[in-house]
């Protein structure tokens, strides 16, 4: 039997905090300052994987600020 691992494009903000170590509020400011993107589906808010790996391999990215909050 195989198994397929899907590679996750988007993280929840508490998924975000559990991959990254950060806590809610600082994943919060980051979206604020424009340093991570956050993405609104429907009712929710994600986290696109390569904004939060972006961050974490401290790449200096700027985020448009025509995103959702």
């Amino acid at each position: 039997m195989s198994t397929t691992h899907i590679q996750k494009l988007a993280y929840s903000i508490r998924e975000a905090c559990e991959t990254s170590s950060l806590g809610k509020t600082t994943i919060y400011a980051l979206i604020g300052q424009g340093r991570l993107q956050a993405v609104r589906v429907g009712g929710r808010t994600v986290i696109p994987a390569e904004s939060l790996t972006a961050l974490i391999n401290g790449d200096n990215v700027r985020v448009e600020r025509g995103d959702a909050q």
